[in-house]
């Protein structure tokens, strides 16, 4: 699987060692930046990662900065993602399973290195389920960006 990850100067040091841990795990990451933690725009690098996975250069994306929530807000705004700020492993095996979710958010203040390395395993591993229900609502979602 090739992952696009991205990150703001706040959670520079989480991505660096998000990139070493999915690595180990065999992934192979495109790294959007930021590099350095000079102060930078989000959007910048959120864009760069979420449109890679929109033309299919990349399997999944996640998105990083000091909460979280600017990158969620900005990766939601572009055609064809579906992102989730997510803080807990149940959470990120839910928004794969009920929303398809492709793009994931992290806080960098959120949670510890062990649970992210979990919320990220989860994410990574768990399928949609297929189910109508979810399909339906999701069509509903992705209608709007019409």
């Amino acid at each position: 699987m090739k992952i696009a990850i991205a990150c703001d100067h706040g959670a520079l040091v989480l991505k660096e060692r998000l990139k070493e841990y999915l690595l180990s795990k065999n992934y192979e990451v495109i790294d959007c930046g930021t590099y350095t933690l000079d102060s930078c725009d989000y959007p910048d690098y959120c864009i760069k990662a979420c449109n890679m996975l929109v033309n299919k250069e990349v399997d999944r994306a996640i998105v990083m900065c000091t909460t979280g929530i600017g990158m969620s807000i900005c990766a939601n705004k572009i055609k064809g993602i579906r992102c989730a700020l997510v803080d807990k492993p149940e959470i990120a095996k839910l928004t794969r399973e009920h929303n398809d979710a492709n793009v994931l958010a992290l806080g960098a203040c959120l949670v510890d290195f062990e649970t992210t390395k979990k919320i990220v395993d989860t994410f990574l591993n768990t399928p949609f389920s297929n189910g109508e229900r979810h399909m339906r609502r999701i069509n509903k979602i992705m209608a709007l960006e019409e």
